[in-house]
Formats: C-alpha cells, sequence, structure tokens
C-alpha cells in the first residue's frame, strides 16, 4: 500500500512539473486593441462582438434576423503563432446540435494554418463541444524556414452564438492577431444553406470554402429560413463597400407566386444599385434531392427558379450592368450532395463553392491556372525581417493617400533598394533617390516574392484605384529552386496579363531577369524567352545583364553585396535604364 501510494505521489509530482512546464496563457480577441473579427461587416459598431449585424437593425429587421444574425456563421479569427500547443475555450448560447447536422458545424470549430509559402493545412485536436467548449491542437510544429511560426485562420460555429472566446498558449510562445482585412468584401445574402447547413463543420460551408480559396474577406449573410429579399435586410447589406453581391435567397420564397419572385429580385437589384455600383451575381436554387420523386416540390423548383431568370432578363431589357446569373442546370448539384431534401453535405458544398467560385472569378477577371506560377498564393518567408501581410496594407494605404505616378513590382530586389514603403535594409538609397524618386516611383517590391505572390498582390488591390503612368516588373528569380523555364515564363505572361487589365493606361515593361553567382548561363537564356515573349505580346522589354557581369559573362562582384542583391554602385549602373 505504501508503495502504491509513494507511486501516486510520484505521479502527481510529475503532473504538477509538466503542467508547470506547459503554463497557458490565454488571448482574447476582443481584447486586442484593433479590430481582428474577419469577414464581419459594421466592425466599427460590433466589432466587439461575434454578431453579424449591428445593434440598430433591431426593430427594422425582423425578431428572427436580428436573432439569426447573433449567429457566428463565415466569422473568423486570423493569428500568427509559434506555439507547439494552441488551445481555445469557447461558451456558446444556442442549442449544440440538430437532427440534420452535427455539434461540429453547428457548435464547433475549424482551424488551419498556412505554412510559409501559402499552402493551407488543416489542424485536427481533441475537443468537447458544450455551452462551454474547448478545442486542444497539439503539435503544432513550426515552419521550417523560420521560428515565427504559421500564420493560423480559426473558424467559427455556423449556428452558435459565441459569448466568450480565448486562444491560449503555453507560455513563452508567441501570438499575434492579424487586423481586419482591408481589401473590399464578397456580400453573400442567402438561406440556411448559405450560413452553412449542414456542413460538418464551419470551415466546409460553401461560402467560406470560396473564401479561402478567393483570399477576398467574405460577409455571409445567410438567414437560415429567412433570407426573403426583404428590403429592410438589403438596407443593411446594401451598406458595406462590397467587391461583389450574391443573392442566393429562391429557397426561402418557394412560397410565392411566379411573379412575386420575379419582382422580389428585380427590386433587390435595384436596391443595391441606389448606392452601389458593384456586380451583382443571382443563383438560382440548386433544387431538392426529391424533386423528381416529389411533384410538389419539383414544381415549386420550376416555379421559383423560372421567376428569378424572369427577372434577370427583364433587368437586361432594362440595361442595368454588371448584373450576372447563374442557373439550375449550371449548378448542377450531385445526386450524393444532400443531407436531406434540401441541404448540401460537405460533397454537396465542394460543388457549389466550384460552381459559383468559377464564375466570381469570371466577374472579377481573377483568373487562375494550372502551374503554380498561375495559381495566386500568399508567402511569409522571412518573418524576421519583415511581415509579408503588413506590407501589403501600407502598399495600399500608401496608394490611397498619394495615387503613385509609376510602379517598380518585384522581389528583395526592388525590396532593398530603396524608397517607400520602407524596408528595413536599403542597399541603393543614392541611386533611388536620385533617379526613381525623381521618375516618380514607389516601391512594391517585397523579400523572397516568386511569380505567384505578385499575382496574389495584383489581384488583391495593389493596382486598383488610381491610375498610372508606368509599371516596371522585376520577378522570377526566386522561381528558379521551383519552376522550369518554361513555367516561369508562362506565369509572367499570365501576370503581366492581370496588369494589363487593371491598369491598361500604363506603359508597362518588364525587365530581364537580373544575373546571378553560378546562374549567369541560366539567366542568358530564359532571357531570351522573356524577351520574345514580352514583344510577341507587346510589351516593353528591358536588360541590363550586360551593365552587371564582366567580359567572361560572370556577375561582376563588386557590384553585388551577396551574389544576387545589387550594391550602391550596381543600382546606380542600372537605375536609368529601368526608369526610362
Amino acid at each position: 500500500m505504501l508503495r502504491l501510494i509513494k507511486k501516486a505521489s510520484s505521479l502527481l509530482l510529475i503532473s504538477m512539473i509538466c503542467s508547470s512546464a506547459f503554463a497557458v496563457k490565454w488571448y482574447n480577441p476582443i481584447n486586442a486593441g484593433y479590430a481582428v473579427i474577419q469577414n464581419q461587416g459594421f466592425s466599427s459598431e460590433i466589432g466587439k462582438t461575434y454578431n453579424r449585424l449591428p445593434e440598430r437593425a433591431s426593430g427594422v429587421v425582423s425578431d428572427k434576423v436580428m436573432e439569426l444574425s447573433k449567429q457566428s456563421a463565415g466569422l473568423a479569427i486570423h493569428f500568427y503563432s509559434n506555439a507547439p500547443q494552441i488551445s481555445v475555450r469557447y461558451s456558446v448560447s444556442g442549442g449544440i446540435n440538430m437532427s440534420h447536422m452535427p455539434a461540429t458545424g453547428v457548435s464547433g470549430l475549424d482551424l488551419y494554418y498556412i505554412d510559409s509559402n501559402g499552402k493551407w493545412n488543416i489542424c485536427s485536436g481533441n475537443y468537447s463541444i458544450n455551452n462551454s467548449s474547448s478545442y486542444t491542437y497539439n503539435n503544432t510544429e513550426r515552419d521550417p524556414r523560420h521560428s515565427h511560426g504559421f500564420e493560423y485562420r480559426l473558424y467559427l460555429p455556423l449556428y452558435n452564438s459565441v459569448t466568450s472566446l480565448e486562444i491560449g498558449i503555453p507560455e513563452g510562445s508567441e501570438l499575434q492577431f492579424i487586423p481586419i482585412a482591408p481589401e473590399r468584401p464578397i456580400v453573400i445574402y442567402g438561406t440556411s444553406i448559405v450560413q452553412g447547413a449542414c456542413a460538418s463543420r464551419p470551415a466546409m460551408a460553401w461560402s467560406t470554402i470560396m473564401q479561402r480559396s478567393l483570399g477576398y474577406p467574405l460577409l455571409n449573410f445567410g438567414f437560415s429560413g429567412n433570407g426573403k429579399l426583404e428590403k429592410e435586410v438589403l438596407q443593411f447589406i446594401s451598406e458595406p463597400n462590397a467587391r461583389l453581391f450574391i443573392l442566393d435567397c429562391l429557397a426561402n420564397i418557394a412560397n410565392k407566386s411566379e411573379s412575386e419572385v420575379t419582382n422580389l429580385v428585380i427590386e433587390a437589384v435595384k436596391q443595391l444599385r441606389k448606392t452601389s455600383s458593384a456586380p451583382i451575381l443571382l443563383i438560382e436554387s440548386a433544387g431538392y434531392s426529391n424533386s423528381w420523386t416529389d411533384k410538389t416540390k419539383h414544381d415549386e423548383l420550376i416555379k421559383v427558379n423560372s421567376g428569378s431568370l424572369k427577372a434577370y432578363n427583364a433587368i437586361q431589357t432594362e440595361g442595368i450592368k454588371e448584373v450576372y446569373y447563374i442557373s439550375r442546370e449550371d449548378i448542377n448539384f450531385p445526386v450524393d450532395g444532400w443531407v436531406d431534401y434540401v441541404h448540401p453535405s460537405d460533397y454537396g458544398m465542394q460543388h457549389q463553392a466550384m460552381i459559383v467560385e468559377n464564375k466570381v472569378r469570371e466577374i472579377l477577371n481573377i483568373p487562375v491556372g494550372t502551374i503554380s506560377t498561375t495559381i495566386p498564393v500568399t508567402q511569409r518567408r522571412e518573418p524576421d525581417s519583415y511581415e509579408w501581410q503588413a506590407r501589403h496594407r501600407a502598399i495600399i494605404d500608401l496608394e490611397k493617400s498619394n495615387p503613385p505616378k509609376a510602379l517598380i513590382i518585384g522581389n528583395s530586389i526592388t525590396n532593398y533598394w530603396g524608397g517607400e514603403p520602407n524596408a528595413h535594409i536599403k542597399n541603393g538609397p543614392v541611386s533611388w533617390n536620385n533617379v526613381m524618386r525623381p521618375a516618380g516611383f514607389i516601391n512594391l517590391g517585397y523579400g523572397w516574392d516568386r511569380i505567384e505572390n505578385v499575382l496574389w498582390r495584383v489581384y488583391h488591390d495593389e493596382l486598383d484605384g488610381f491610375n498610372t503612368e508606368k509599371i516596371v516588373l522585376m520577378i522570377g528569380t526566386n522561381n528558379f529552386e521551383t519552376n522550369s523555364d518554361q513555367e516561369i515564363v508562362d506565369g509572367l505572361r499570365f501576370l503581366l496579363a492581370a496588369i494589363k487589365y487593371r491598369q491598361p493606361k500604363a506603359t508597362i515593361k518588364i525587365m530581364g531577369i537580373l544575373p546571378r553567382r553560378a546562374m549567369e548561363e541560366r539567366v542568358r537564356n530564359i532571357n531570351v524567352m522573356i524577351r520574345q515573349m514580352a514583344e510577341k505580346d507587346g510589351y516593353k522589354f528591358a536588360d541590363v545583364s550586360s551593365l552587371l557581369v564582366n567580359n567572361s559573362g560572370m556577375i561582376n562582384e563588386s557590384l553585388f553585396n551577396d551574389g544576387l542583391h545589387p550594391n550602391e554602385r550596381g543600382y546606380s549602373l542600372i537605375a536609368s535604364k529601368i526608369a526610362e
């Protein structure tokens, strides 16, 4: 007995030591000191709650809509952390599950991380879901590139109201909340399907699947059973400075006559047009799983979609611009995509997200290719030097306050040259101040950027809202380790098309890749390919390699800091040719 007591005491002591070694520090997003609840809208009014409509909507919209707006569908918390363990504790005020939807979807959380190259992965952990719930994610290792950890995205419950939430990490680890995204949002108004029924977990709602892929903020105004194109609700939905409005309400107005549906859709579009010129996408009802066996449901589906299509045709006849349409036939919902007669399973959600995303990419002109250089992604390869997302925000702010006459877009070779926004390294400030600044350039260079990272930036407003005279593109050298020369050239062509679409009046010049140590021959060869592509597609091309190499074709080491980045003398030799 004494031996057992001693053994139990030893185990208790070990447990206490372990608990002490892993003491948890808790962080409350509400107390961050700045707005951090992503995809919310009305942040200045409700940024310290997990609601979706402001309190001033009470008494204007129906009580049921107001109640549903307190459910956190689509909301997320973004943060950086290098913690080996992440815990979340939170409280909800409603029912934990439903007969056709599990607790993980109604009341659960989802945690994803994004690595330094922009690749998404899901985190799996232990969880307990009730009115006071918790998730614990173990072995959340650091990124192999650096010790600053990953970017995390925590998605909140689809069908419950969050009353409190804290994120815990071991003492000694780091956590930094990311401010709300600066880009204009996509705004979706719809039914229970938009809200997320019957996804198995929050990130599997079709709108959230699409949001993760596109990277724009997305405001989810799905109100279960109550997405009815009501003018009182549209009054609030029209307030955000939307990039795109999506209306997907037909399933909740199937009890209306065909003419009533037509009138509701037309009036909704006109109401949005009173305050916004943003594109509007109308989506037909995807249908019912039993529409082929239940004549009542079949007739109901045909009636509501027919009314919607008549509205769209009338809108086109009236000449209302930028209104688009997805039909039931376009959606072509899979047979196995349902949970019940109307709500999608995860498979159905993924299918719906794919169809709508393809249309959204067409509307916003944000195509995606099949090779890595044509697929826009973020990056975070050197956070010990700078935060990539923070620089993106700084550039957008600078452009808004001082619309630029000229832009130079690139990687660290551009970033570390000089100019604004300021970088922690300036390898050529004299030549920048003497040549680039008088020519009106601002610096859109990011350390370690590849072609696909610049594509993401172009799609996310760095060239929007102003007209510039000249754009110089210097990118591609960081793709040498991951891509073939043809993939690099194809990516540059894809990127140049995106730039030209957003700045059609600008003179666009692409620079040949600068020579670099031990890669001089590859640089010479690919620059021939880049020149041929540029001349064929109508862009200006310049190659300054001859100014940076010696008679044997190798780089002149006296002009470089490290065999890749020019020094002040190197920049001074090439500045005028780049700026001209």
